[in-house]
């Protein structure tokens, strides 16, 4: 959705365009359209807000995302609402923003900021996510770095098309990404080693689990089983 998808590029940019996220998290959520019909009226936007982010100044935050992204919110009635090309999944669009946002949040900024926030997203099953965090790393990157770079991208893909159930796209890159990070569980990078082992595991077990008492890959992939199975994580040191 390229709505969500222009604010996670800002923030992943910037640490300080965290806030972005911020305004569809609060007009979006259920309770808050329920509690306010015709809507949230702009000194409890900005308190929630700024209850969400202490360390920014909310009034300037929302001036600076209605000036940049005039889709953030239309006026109604009585206050705030979504706006009317997002209102539709409103729930949707605050349930994954809140998300997006609470895995960004406390993350350092400076140079390891990126890093920091594709595990951080990975951890949050925001595979998606993850993947564009990585990806300018990876364009940047030479030798060992970037083949690494790229095995945890594809290992974050094939969880994506886990989450989606494509079996075959699932498959195809998980297999890619046990080539390409080998065995030895850890990556180092310029900005700290991600310890991925477990994770690689897991990729492995769900491989496994594809497969029929012959060795065969099944027809029909047990769903039940695959979503029984660990949520895998990473880990910056």
């Amino acid at each position: 959705m390229g709505f969500l998808r222009s604010r996670l590029e800002a923030a992943l940019a910037d640490p300080a365009d965290r806030a972005l996220l911020v305004w569809p998290t609060v007009l979006g959520a259920p309770r808050v359209r329920e509690e306010f019909p015709g809507g949230l009226p702009e000194a409890e936007l900005l308190a929630r807000a700024g209850a969400m982010l202490p360390q920014e100044d909310p009034v300037r935050a929302w001036r600076d995302a209605l000036a940049r992204f005039p889709d953030t919110a239309d006026r109604g009635p009585g206050g705030w609402v979504p706006q009317r090309i997002w209102e539709p999944l409103s729930s949707l669009v605050s349930l994954r923003s809140g998300v997006t946002l609470l895995a960004l949040l406390g993350l350092p900024g400076g140079e390891g900021y990126p890093l920091a926030a594709g595990v951080s997203l990975f951890n949050a099953a925001l595979f998606h996510e993850c993947h564009d965090a990585l990806e300018p790393l990876w364009l940047e990157a030479e030798g060992p770095l970037k083949a690494g770079l790229q095995g945890l991208i594809l290992m974050a893909g094939g969880f994506h098309h886990h989450q989606v159930q494509n079996a075959p796209g699932m498959a195809g890159l998980f297999e890619d990404a046990v080539e390409a990070l080998g065995g030895s569980g850890e990556l180092a990078t310029p900005w700290g080693t991600v310890a991925y082992g477990t994770a690689l595991g897991l990729v492995r077990e769900r491989l496994a689990a594809l497969e029929d008492e012959f060795g065969l890959r099944a027809e029909e992939p047990p769903w039940e089983r695959l979503w029984s199975l660990d949520r895998p994580e990473w880990e910056l040191m």
